[in-house]
């Protein structure tokens, strides 16, 4: 016999049903269902409605009703689609010597950056980062994010990408959260590699990608695009390479120089992300195309340079999602709910342009169809915010967090 489960009222439910996928959306476009109830079945929901229908038609044999006796926001689960949460060690010391006036040359020469992270992430076993990365993600649950993209990245060989991957994995049962793994082995050029750019990329792709299938490890392919590491010429053989085993590819595309959006576009990748020096060319291209652009504003404050152009890249009729980035090095914060509220006031996004960018969009950033709204058939991932209008989530600007977080139709405790 089937079990069901009936939560209500809910003040407001926002079940962003209706937001298109690409494009600007205004705050009235958002449907706002009052005195909602939903009705899960497992881990999927049944029935989004008026709750007093709902609890009318229930059977009281299948079915526990869960009534509300305050007013609450529901909005979807949160979808952080991009992290770099599996590390080991702290780039504190990089943190002071930029604020400092210290340029990023400047910081790799006195031992920090990138490196700094693969040194002390090597020097970690499997499990301490398993540990890492489980209250990393039970960090982000707590704020509302149910689902999360974790790279590898730090590890820079085929023997410690596959130990943070393992790591990754190992994980994955210890915590709620879904973690959507990244293979990131593309993030620079080893300090240590012997050989040049084309041969380490040959090396990963060669070695490191069976076993990311056969071990069922990842099913993205992330690669950094930049001066200070790949350029696009280096990366279009590793990323046709990656396509043609069946990978999804997401790119790290101009974060500090543009090309890399070109390439994303040109291989046809799920999401370019970073994207702060994309010029109007780079931003009508990714609009044209079914890439999603994901902005990544904790790297901005991190380090106190330009946002993503979210509204241009929205009012061209691109799709935006919008990710953390919480990493050791430039966006050591991790707080998405916050960061995506500073994004909204500083490109000037409507609350319905910030919800979409984490959760209906953030799913499609990942390839995921079967979360980031709350409609029948969909993950039963939701949050329930303590107010009684959705524009109070963003007022507070991350301040005011879900009292209850749902996911896959149980209360995380």
């Amino acid at each position: 016999m089937k079990q069901y489960k009936l939560i209500g009222p809910i003040t407001q439910l926002i079940s962003l049903d209706t937001i298109k996928t690409k494009g600007s959306v205004k705050d009235q476009d958002l449907i706002i269902i009052e005195k909602a109830g939903i009705l899960i079945e497992d881990e999927k929901i049944h029935t989004i409605g008026q709750f007093s229908d709902l609890k009318e038609k229930a059977d009281i044999h299948t079915t526990e009703i869960i009534e509300l006796h305050t007013d609450y926001v529901c909005t979807p689960g949160f979808i952080d689609a991009h992290t770099h949460i599996c590390f080991s060690g702290s780039r504190a010391n990089d943190y002071a010597m930029r604020n400092a006036g210290k340029s990023y040359l400047e910081i790799a020469k006195a031992g920090g950056g990138i490196w700094d992270t693969v040194t002390q992430t090597r020097k970690a076993s499997i499990q301490e980062l398993s540990n890492g990365v489980i209250k990393r993600a039970n960090t982000l649950l707590k704020n509302g994010i149910t689902t999360v993209e974790v790279k590898s990245g730090y590890g820079l060989s085929v023997e410690e990408e596959l130990k943070m991957l393992r790591a990754i994995k190992n994980a994955s049962p210890e915590t709620k959260v879904d973690l959507i793994t990244t293979c990131l082995a593309g993030h620079m050029l080893p300090k240590d590699y012997t050989g040049d750019h084309k041969e380490y990329l040959e090396e990963i792709s060669t070695t490191l990608f069976p076993i990311l299938k056969e071990e069922k490890l990842a099913n993205r392919i992330d690669a950094f695009i930049e001066q200070s590491a790949f350029s696009p010429s280096h990366i279009y053989p590793y990323f046709e390479k990656a396509k043609h085993m069946g990978f999804d590819i997401t790119v790290h595309a101009d974060q500090f120089t543009a090309g890399g959006s070109e390439v994303a576009v040109k291989v046809e990748a799920i999401s370019a992300d970073h994207l702060e020096a994309s010029t109007d060319k780079e931003i009508q291209m990714l609009a044209k195309s079914n890439v999603v652009s994901v902005a990544l504003p904790g790297a901005s404050i991190g380090l106190g340079c330009s946002f993503t152009p979210a509204r241009k890249i929205l009012d061209a009729g691109g799709a935006l999602a919008i990710a953390s980035d919480w990493n050791p090095g430039s966006a050591p914060m991790g707080d998405l709910l916050m960061q995506a509220c500073v994004l909204g006031t500083f490109e000037k996004l409507s609350n319905a342009e910030v919800l979409a960018g984490v959760t209906s969009r953030a799913a499609a950033a990942l390839n995921l169809k079967d979360r980031g709204k709350l409609v029948s058939g969909m993950l039963a991932d939701f949050n329930l915010f303590p107010t009684h209008s959705i524009h109070e989530i963003f007022y507070h600007q991350g301040k005011l967090v879900p009292s209850q977080v749902w996911k896959r139709g149980v209360l995380v405790p």
